[in-house]
């Protein structure tokens, strides 16, 4: 029985040390959330804005206040000293882009797995080294960019977003791509630059979809035609010890070493070729107007116009008619007047709004550059201007 007793008062003394460290966390977190926010943030809780920016706020834990602003879109909570998140921010299930890069975090917070129709989230300059198998729960994500953390294998469990068109693993460590790495037909966008890749991964030549390939500061030593990359648009490989760029496709953008020599030698070739081309055409034109029998036209004057028929006809006149000075002025009169009018006609034949000529002239050229990514909305290929804003 004094053993009982004995027991009853341990698991007491148990119960009440719980509740201290209970009372003791409470008051640790109410202390924490009654602390003074950095000037303006309380004015962006209250706004009612769908996005709200609270990057480089020093914030080492998230407000509370956070996790119930049901109404946002958009979270910005960029280079803080975050490690976690509170599970309560799953509740933010309207939240389209979630950017947790540049803090400290080694895992992904698991509540992030269940803000299901996230589109786009980076996770950029933590401490990562994997991502879990939850990630799969994201079945929205178009955009994930994990650079500058610490992989060093390729996270294979991104094999189940279906909808994952850019992905920037850039600055790891990443030495080989795993074979099968064509399965993820959605992808668009690949950056892999600074990594460990000393060889180019063939498997990327499975991969037809790509628009984009960034194979910056490798150590690649030659690269093979990528001409089989149909949908490519642009290739960089700057920063890598080879000779010459790759062989590409006439509409592939390359960026490196030696590319701009390369670049203006196309350039000069296809003027070359259509400068033929022209020529080709304009001779095939005055070919079949000489077989219908109509006279060519060249930088707008008839040849043989009317004109020199009608100086032609002058000239049999004043052989059969004699030397009768005045006769002869009435002539070169009336012969001048019809030549402005017979001028004037031809003008009118040429340049009128008939049917009587073409114009033709060079063809404009438009140079089109497809860019869909960027840090918000916008085409798939849309984190180039983010890209650009961090270096």
């Amino acid at each position: 029985m004094g053993n009982s007793s004995g027991k009853e008062e341990v698991a007491e003394a148990e119960e009440e040390k719980d509740g201290e460290e209970e009372i003791v966390e409470k008051k640790k977190e109410e202390k924490e959330e009654v602390v003074e926010l950095p000037l303006g943030v309380e004015e962006l809780f209250e706004s009612g804005d769908p996005v709200l920016d609270i990057s480089y706020k020093k914030f080492k834990r998230l407000p509370r206040r956070v996790c119930g602003l049901l109404h946002l879109e958009k979270l910005y909570l960029c280079g803080n000293s975050l490690l976690n998140l509170p599970d309560s921010i799953s509740q933010l299930q309207g939240l389209r882009t979630l950017a947790l890069d540049f803090n400290k975090m080694e895992d992904v917070p698991s509540a992030v797995f269940e803000l299901t129709n996230l589109t786009r989230l980076y996770l950029g300059s933590n401490r990562l080294m994997n991502l879990p198998e939850e990630v799969k729960n994201l079945q929205n994500l178009r955009c994930l960019w994990v650079e500058s953390n610490y992989f060093q294998m390729f996270p294979r469990e991104l094999y189940d977003l279906p909808n994952l068109k850019s992905l920037q693993i850039g600055d790891n460590r990443l030495k080989t791509l795993p074979p099968d790495l064509w399965k993820m037909e959605s992808l668009r966008g690949l950056w892999l630059y600074g990594n460990r890749f000393s060889t180019f991964p063939k498997v990327l030549l499975k991969m037809e979809g790509l628009e984009i390939l960034d194979m910056d500061r490798n150590k690649i030593t030659k690269f093979p035609s990528l001409k089989r990359l149909h949908a490519l648009r642009l290739f960089s490989y700057d920063h890598n010890p080879v000779d010459a760029p790759p062989r590409v496709s006439e509409e592939v953008l390359v960026v490196g070493e030696g590319a701009a020599e390369f670049l203006e030698r196309r350039e000069a070739r296809i003027e070359r070729q259509k400068k033929a081309a022209e020529e080709e055409a304009e001779a095939e034109a005055e070919a079949e107007l000489t077989q219908a029998g109509e006279e060519p036209v060249i930088h707008g004057i008839l040849k043989n116009s009317n004109a020199n028929k009608s100086g032609g006809g002058m000239g049999n006149e004043e052989e059969t008619e004699g030397n009768d000075p005045e006769r002869e002025d009435e002539e070169m009169m009336e012969e001048e007047v019809d030549y402005e009018e017979e001028s004037q006609f031809e003008m009118q034949e040429m340049f009128g709004e008939g049917d009587m000529m073409e114009f033709e002239g060079d063809e404009l050229e438009y140079d089109t550059v497809h860019v869909d990514y960027e840090y918000e909305e916008g085409p798939e290929m849309e984190d180039v201007g983010r890209q650009e804003q961090r270096a």
